[in-house]
């Protein structure tokens, strides 16, 4: 595995982007801990923290190129990137692929329906589900928000876990 070869990577990529950069790490922390809560086989931890670590590798690219940081830009910018920091190791190709796919999808949760997708969405949720709906104030119950956008059981239940038994 080259987690932390990646997340260096990362890190000389996005420079002094420390927003960037921790929003990166955390959502690899959060991909972490649904890959340890999740119980059955059919995921490759490999292909969810290397997404996890690069999902928006392409954010920067997606300034310059559009003025803008929306997700759809983010997809189209980010594998090429992401490919290319990928081969800087031995990596599978398949593994490679499959990363490159979740990132140019990552903002899609209809795209594709794998696990390893699932759980990344999921991670990227926990980050960022503070940051887009006000949890204080909210008139829709966070039970039903989470239900909607979360994409695996382990997410909603970890998202319920932290948002919802937290701020009772």
């Amino acid at each position: 595995m080259f987690k932390e070869e990646l997340i260096r990577e990362m890190k000389k990529y996005f420079g002094d982007d420390q927003r960037r950069i921790e929003h990166a790490l955390q959502v690899t922390n959060y991909a972490e801990n649904l890959i340890k809560l999740y119980q059955k086989k059919d995921i490759n931890s490999e292909v969810i923290l290397y997404s996890a670590i690069l999902h928006d590798i392409g954010i920067h690219q997606a300034e310059k190129k559009y003025n803008s940081v929306a997700g759809r830009y983010q997809e189209i910018e980010g594998p090429p990137i992401a490919k290319k920091i990928l081969e800087k190791f031995d990596i599978d190709q398949e593994i490679i692929y499959e990363v490159c796919q979740i990132i140019g999808h990552h903002h899609s949760p209809k795209a594709i329906q794998s696990n390893n997708f699932k759980l990344l969405y999921d991670a990227d949720w926990l980050v960022n589900l503070p940051e887009e709906y006000n949890l204080e104030d909210n008139k829709k119950p966070l039970a039903e928000i989470i239900d909607k956008l979360y994409l695996s059981d382990i997410g909603k239940n970890l998202a319920k876990d932290l948002f919802i038994k937290s701020s009772s």
